[in-house]
């Protein structure tokens, strides 16, 4: 047997099997179970948020998540309703969800990022807009700044 929604295989079948070797032990494979399908579920709702939130808890309706950050907290935040409808859609008897903090947890090893990339008339623009502005110390900054951009495209 294998506990979903942990992230090292391997050692999902060690826990299920430390579980299963202690009669008293064995009764916390049932929760340990609920556990790992509501991980899934809420990863399933959530697959972009779903390697930043951990299910701490769930019980009496309350659905408690462990994020890294509150960057991440507050992005997950606006996805609560969106998560709360789909676990309900599931089965799932979720009447709040709280989100804790917990700095201590790893961020994920790969950050995706985006480079941005502007075509050629893009850039040609942005060096016009650079150019026609007006001179004045309000727009010094701005014109700086259009330029630098411009020159950066360019070059990369």
């Amino acid at each position: 047997m294998h506990i979903y929604g942990t992230r090292n295989r391997p050692t999902s079948f060690e826990a299920t099997d430390f579980l299963r070797s202690n009669e008293r032990m064995a009764r916390l494979l049932p929760t340990a179970m609920r556990m790992a399908d509501l991980q899934r579920d809420v990863g399933m709702a959530l697959p972009a948020m779903a390697g930043n939130c951990d299910v701490l808890s769930f019980q009496e309706g309350v659905l408690v998540l462990a994020v890294p950050s509150s960057a991440v907290a507050a992005r997950l935040k606006q996805q609560l309703p969106k998560l709360q409808a789909s676990l309900q859609g599931r089965g799932w008897q979720v009447t709040s969800m709280r989100l804790k903090v917990q700095v201590t947890r790893a961020m994920p090893e790969q950050v995706q990022t985006r480079t941005l990339e502007l075509p050629e008339t893009a850039v040609h623009a942005f060096e016009e807009l650079g150019d026609s502005l007006p001179e004045t110390p309000q727009n010094a900054g701005l014109v700086a700044a259009i330029k630098r951009l411009a020159e950066k495209r360019r070059r990369g």
